[in-house]
């Protein structure tokens, strides 16, 4: 079919002209929120273009088990040192802080998210944030990142990207002291089982609480690390969006950090107590054994005795000679048992 437009007036199409793809979603977030001004948080559809040039303070969350995501964190997203970009695409396990003129970024530990709530397992939230933007991601579920989101849901007012990052590090400690709180009561029912007299097996219970504890401690510990190091760094160049209130932070951390030291000594105090209270139990076990032992040999020596086929036993010959042997062993358990008495063995 021919075009009924003259040639003559057909536009010239330029090859060296790039034709213009239409806007398209960012791959793999999972959420995205935009706070105004005025610190009013708004929830962004994941699955419509996002406009990263406008004003404001934006965050975007990714999934970074999505191949599409990290592709797009590598090459499209907006600029981001070279470094941090590096971390962010990364799998280092250990915790992190940097901070320089323009920006932040590292890692910081959290607790995971299951449908039934916070878990005793770590994961870790990676982080690149400059004066109007907070790229973040996982691997897996956390909940500090989930607290914070359902948080700005609910209309929490943020004024900068510095607390929005103290908000979510706030959500690590909330989750941490939730934890904490649960495991202080399951140690006292251990302590109260422990100290009954009542027979039951603690020692697997104990020993979840004690490497609870050890986790939590050493997450604590490493996050506190970054704080104290970034409190004592001088950070007065940093533009005013980026200083983290990096002292408050690590006193709230230490604080939780003593609680978990005093929780992992006390379950340890625990573990030695039920430790001895089993001991005790064998020891009271083997002692009765002795007891019952010491008792039976006399008789069982005396049934040996007349056991043997020889000639000459006593009471071969005698009618009444099995009620003589039987009063004869009587005779040697009561010896028995009145010499253990005597020696204080048995009590």
């Amino acid at each position: 079919m021919q075009s009924d437009v003259p040639d003559a007036q057909r536009l010239p199409i330029d090859p060296e002209l790039p034709l213009l793809a239409p806007p398209q979603p960012i791959p793999g977030l999972v959420w995205a929120f935009r706070i105004d001004a005025d610190g009013r948080p708004q929830a962004l559809p994941v699955d419509r273009p996002i406009e990263t040039a406008q004003d404001g303070l934006l965050w975007l969350h990714f999934n970074l088990t999505d191949a599409r995501a990290l592709q797009w964190l590598g090459s499209a997203a907006p600029a981001l040192p070279e470094e941090a970009r590096a971390l962010l695409l990364s799998k280092d396990t250990y915790q992190q802080l940097h901070a320089s003129d323009d920006g932040a970024y590292g890692v910081i530990a959290d607790l995971l998210r299951e449908i039934g709530g916070a878990t005793e397992d770590t994961g870790y939230l990676r982080f690149v944030m400059s004066e109007h933007l907070l790229i973040s991601g996982r691997h897996r579920a956390l909940c500090a990142a989930d607290a914070t989101r359902r948080a700005l849901e609910n209309g929490c007012r943020i004024d900068s990207v510095a607390e929005l990052f103290e908000t979510i590090v706030e959500n690590v400690a909330a989750t941490m002291e939730r934890v904490i709180d649960r495991l202080a009561e399951a140690l006292d029912d251990i302590e109260e089982e422990v100290l009954s007299e009542e027979e039951a097996d603690l020692r697997k219970g104990l020993g979840q609480v004690r490497r609870t504890c050890v986790r939590l401690h050493r997450q604590l510990s490493g996050l506190q690390q970054l704080f104290h190091r970034l409190e004592e760094k001088d950070t007065s160049g940093l533009k005013p969006a980026l200083q983290i209130a990096a002292g408050k932070l690590a006193q709230r951390l230490d604080g939780l950090d003593r609680t978990i030291i005093e929780m992992r000594d006390r379950s340890r105090l625990l573990q030695e107590e039920l430790q001895l209270k089993i001991e005790e139990q064998g020891n009271n076990s083997l002692r009765v054994l002795s007891v019952l032992t010491a008792l039976l040999m006399p008789p069982t020596l005396v049934t040996g005795i007349f056991g043997m086929n020889s000639r000459g036993l006593p009471f071969a010959d005698s009618d009444a000679g099995f009620w003589w042997a039987a009063a004869l062993i009587c005779m040697a358990s009561l010896a028995a048992y009145l010499i253990l008495r005597r020696i204080g063995i048995i009590r």
